[in-house]
């Protein structure tokens, strides 16, 4: 789950596409993926927010209360190594056996974990934040992510209207919150609620 959950936080949120998209939606310009863009993706990111009609992840989702994600340098230029700290519900999880893979051609990203991956595609935007167009089978959604827990209210409304054009609901939309970050590793006051998952 990078937030499925990262794909949450990347495969978050998925609408079933539909043939007759609204017209009257702004178009979602992909980022062309140069070194430049590649090398701006490395370093910390905080899950904001994304929305599904999809039940499975709509399941995942309700539990995610907060996730941040960090890319680094894998093995070759077109790979990143993952690390999540994610917040389900009262209990942290840290995860860091997945890694990402680049395709430049197509401007998408693919989250593989375990014998799991999903796809994504970034969307340009502004440099301190992460959109990503997600696609599962026939699902399609958008998820936000960004530099800090701090978007502005432009960004957030220009977000959120994209979604509601696309046809999700309120009920449909999950937003994190930075009231329930989980603490720095290894000062969780009760260790209890802190887990590792390494695959």
């Amino acid at each position: 789950m990078l937030p499925c959950l990262l794909l949450p936080v990347l495969a978050v949120g998925l609408v079933r596409a539909h043939a007759d998209e609204p017209h009257a939606c702004a178009p979602l310009p992909l980022a062309v993926m140069d070194n430049a863009t590649v090398d701006g993706l490395l370093g910390h990111w905080v899950y904001i927010m994304g929305a599904s009609n999809y039940p499975p992840h709509v399941a995942e989702m309700k539990e995610l209360k907060y996730a941040t994600f960090t890319f680094l340098p894998g093995s070759h230029d077109d790979e990143f190594s993952v690390t999540e700290t994610l917040r389900l519900n009262e209990t942290c999880v840290v995860k860091n056996a997945s890694k990402i893979l680049i395709f430049r051609h197509n401007s998408t990203l693919m989250h593989v974990e375990g014998q799991e991956a999903s796809m994504a595609e970034l969307i340009k935007t502004d440099k301190e934040l992460l959109v990503m167009k997600h696609s599962k089978e026939s699902y399609l959604g958008l998820s936000l992510s960004a530099r800090t827990p701090n978007v502005s209210k432009e960004h957030l409304e220009a977000f959120r209207a994209q979604l509601r054009c696309l046809g999700f609901t309120q009920e449909e939309t999950f937003v994190t919150s930075p009231k329930d970050a989980c603490p720095p590793e290894g000062k969780e006051k009760d260790e209890a609620t802190l887990a590792t998952a390494e695959e």
